[in-house]
């Protein structure tokens, strides 16, 4: 794969900017656009943003290059999220890295609440994820409620009346994005593998990571909110096989990650604890890294 990378930084970034925002986008100006509209009209904050353009040949390019207050990376080629995100992290000015898809939009005080976490926290060991609102909720950890399927049908009016009042609480296991963690651990765990380009199942290899460098704190924040339409991208994307590649490389599968050590989807009760791994566990782990295809490794 190609990955040669050219890096623009064109702003001078806000001594009080909070967060430095990282969207890797492919061919998907219609998400990206409403992305980052939503992002400037409904942060409480300032920000740095910070987009990398895969190709970008269905005009993203042209648009972000007419955008003087957006810093961003491009690859003539789709590097896929691991890059991309790498390589926009290389602008990064804030103390903090979020990490949000394309296909997002960003519901009012969203970065507040955040940001509100991680002044509670002791210390700059945590991973949180704010909470996603889908129109088929993809796991435990979203609130499922359809507002649109894309922006040409999104029903902002609707979401913007209706968000805060969805029931959810704080859940334990934060994995997807959008998510924060502390520039310094970002660089302490090298960021996102790119031994699973173009990125299936590394969102959940980050989390391992951040564990084994100690982060216990893992939560989902429920008052910070994004509407999700959906994976625009991952379903025209050649898909990696991240389930064999996870577990070659922790000698576990990505579900004992998820259920045993983060518990994700929980309803959040503090700091994890050591898992407890049961022996039929152990056995089908072992059984898994005994069948792994060889080009896993």
């Amino acid at each position: 794969m190609h990955t040669d990378i050219e890096k623009n930084r064109r702003t001078k970034v806000e001594s009080s900017a909070i967060f430095s925002i990282l969207i890797p986008t492919w061919n998907n100006l219609d998400c990206l656009k409403l992305c980052i509209e939503s992002i400037r009209k409904n942060s409480s904050l300032p920000h740095q943003l910070i987009v990398h353009v895969n190709q970008g040949n269905d005009g993203t390019l042209s648009w972000i290059k007419l955008q003087a207050n957006i810093d961003f990376t491009y690859s003539e080629q789709n590097v896929g999220v691991c890059y991309a995100l790498n390589a926009a992290a290389t602008l990064a000015t804030t103390d903090f890295i979020v990490y949000m898809n394309d296909d997002m939009y960003a519901c009012p005080a969203w970065d507040a609440k955040l940001y509100d976490e991680i002044k509670n926290a002791r210390d700059n060991y945590f991973f949180f994820s704010a909470t996603a609102i889908e129109p088929v909720a993809s796991s435990n950890c979203a609130i499922e409620k359809d507002f649109g399927r894309g922006p040409a049908d999104f029903r902002e009016s609707e979401l913007l009346q209706q968000f805060e009042g969805l029931p959810m609480g704080d859940w334990l296991g934060s994995t997807w994005p959008p998510n924060v963690v502390h520039r310094n651990l970002w660089e302490l765990v090298g960021g996102y593998s790119v031994e699973f380009s173009p990125g299936m199942y590394s969102d959940p290899d980050f989390s391992m990571k951040l564990w084994m460098a100690g982060v216990r704190l893992f939560k989902g924040v429920s008052a910070s909110r994004v509407y999700h339409f959906g994976s625009h991208s991952t379903r025209r994307v050649s898909k990696n096989r991240g389930y064999y590649t996870f577990i070659a490389k922790w000698k576990m599968t990505s579900s004992t990650l998820t259920k045993l050590y983060l518990r994700r989807g929980q309803a959040f009760d503090g700091e994890l604890s050591e898992p407890i791994i049961d022996p039929m566990t152990k056995l089908k782990n072992f059984f898994r890294q005994l069948t792994l295809p060889w080009h896993s490794y």
